[in-house]
């Protein structure tokens, strides 16, 4: 009898076949990115005051600048308040009454808000996300790292009953009908429901594509062809920062970034399924079909009494992610684990989504916290065989931490400073998730199924990356 690793090896770790699988998988990975951070470019910073119309209907020979400075107060650098107007005259008031300031109580804003600088639509600008609206930007951040959790929680077990294969054609529709759906609403709330629906397949396309490519992928190219795989939401953070530079109208940017999706319908017939998950399931023939294929395409000659002894692997007693909590010292393992996750997390995300309060233009800082990625991964790769697996990880999350404190401490007038501590920051998070990646499998059991392992380990990331927006909501706000 032959298992599925033996066929593997005679088929080749990692041939043409793999590399075919690693570009496709490649792709969404890459414009997930856009789903993740494409956001922080649609609530930039913009100046506004209270819409002040009121004053308008009088005939009066004023200017702009006349009528704001009879309506809306001037802080001390003398520019207009953003949240507090003048309370308007009564009706029967004279002209001469409100030219001379003496209706001079103020009031929040109660009409809305004008925008002076005539920026494309945003979603600042048309759902006013300023004032006491302007805590709905991190909301929303926190509802789709929500979304993230719930997907974890959903295609967990998802992926394991329909197949890989399956499930990443499910999560690239849902890609595109969520994403292009999000162009259209008519309310900052629908826009949040959207925001978290998008969030469900974009955690689950990130557990299903790593489950796919190990499965296919020998054990002495796995970690590298992760990495690479990987590597491709780097590129896609890069891309991010030219599609948002290029393109400001928020709902144009958000059907460009999701028709590319769209393209992708020939996943229908190129991408293959888990041959290994075929046998799991007992569907020999269109697991032999598919190795055969595999073989074919790395040129390599396949036993036909090989093929023919393949049987399902001995696993053992099944197990799930209750499993982990019943010994000890696995329970002890998995808490430290999911505490790293949770650390590293809040870290990455919170340096990610803060893009733009670096005081460095934040095009060019996206573009290269991108570029920055690119090496933090692949790094990790020889960072774990040189220093092992454990102190890679505490060595990359102190790092993180430490220059997240650093930057608290650091001058508004230096900005330089705090994004050079950013960027080292955001490499050594990144380099911190690949490592988590590697490090979790290898300490938890076998008996623990891959996509679970990986759906706990989305959990902890997700519930990590919550509270992130919120955090850096109430840093701004009182510090």
């Amino acid at each position: 009898m032959a298992q599925f690793s033996q066929v593997l090896a005679e088929i080749g770790d990692f041939g043409l076949f793999q590399v075919q699988l690693l570009v496709l998988l490649s792709v969404p990975n890459f414009l997930s990115a856009f789903y993740m951070f494409g956001q922080v470019f649609l609530v930039l910073d913009e100046t506004h005051y209270c819409s002040v119309a009121w004053i308008k209907n009088h005939t009066l020979n004023l200017s702009d600048a006349e009528w704001l400075s009879l309506t809306v107060p001037l802080d001390d650098a003398g520019n207009p308040e953003p949240c507090i107007m003048f309370r308007p005259p009564p009706d029967n008031a004279s002209i001469e009454d409100f030219l001379g300031h003496r209706f001079n109580q103020t009031q929040p804003c109660d009409r809305g808000w004008d925008y002076p600088e005539g920026r494309p639509p945003s979603l600042k600008n048309e759902f006013n996300l300023v004032c006491d609206r302007r805590h709905l930007k991190e909301t929303s951040q926190s509802v789709y790292m929500a979304g993230l959790l719930a997907g974890a929680v959903i295609f967990g077990p998802l992926t394991d009953w329909i197949g890989r294969k399956t499930s990443i054609l499910l999560q690239l529709l849902l890609f595109a009908l969520f994403g292009l759906s999000t162009a259209f609403v008519p309310s900052f709330d629908l826009y949040m429901v959207m925001r978290f629906a998008v969030a469900i397949p974009v955690s689950g396309y990130t557990m299903t594509n790593v489950a796919l490519l190990a499965e296919w992928v020998g054990p002495s190219w796995r970690t590298q062809a992760v990495v690479l795989c990987q590597s491709s939401f780097a590129l896609g953070q890069m891309a991010l920062a030219g599609l948002a530079y290029g393109i400001r109208n928020w709902r144009l940017f958000q059907i460009a970034g999701t028709v590319p999706v769209l393209l992708l319908f020939f996943y229908l017939w190129a991408l293959p399924e888990s041959a290994r998950w075929l046998v799991a399931r007992g569907r020999m023939e269109e697991a032999k079909q598919l190795i055969q294929k595999a073989a074919s395409v790395n040129g390599r000659k396949l036993s036909p009494e090989l093929l023919s002894q393949l049987v399902p692997e001995e696993t053992g007693p099944s197990g799930n992610a209750l499993d982990l909590f019943r010994h000890p010292q696995l329970r002890k393992v998995t808490l430290i684990l999911f505490c790293v996750w949770f650390v590293d997390s809040l870290g990455y995300f919170g340096l990610s989504l803060q893009v733009g309060d670096f005081g460095v233009d934040i095009y060019l800082t996206q573009l290269i916290f991108g570029i920055v990625e690119v090496p933090a991964r692949s790094c990790s790769t020889f960072m774990m065989q040189w220093f092992g697996r454990r102190w890679s990880q505490l060595g990359t999350l102190v790092l993180g931490g430490l220059m997240c404190i650093a930057i608290i401490f650091v001058p508004a007038d230096l900005p330089i400073v705090s994004t050079v501590l950013a960027i080292i920051g955001k490499f050594a998070t990144a380099s911190g998730f690949t490592i988590s990646y590697v490090y979790s499998a290898e300490l938890f059991p076998t008996v623990i199924r891959p996509v679970k392992l990986v759906s706990s380990q989305k959990e902890s990331e997700a519930s990590g990356g919550t509270p992130g927006p919120g955090v850096a909501f109430v840093s701004s706000t009182y510090f």
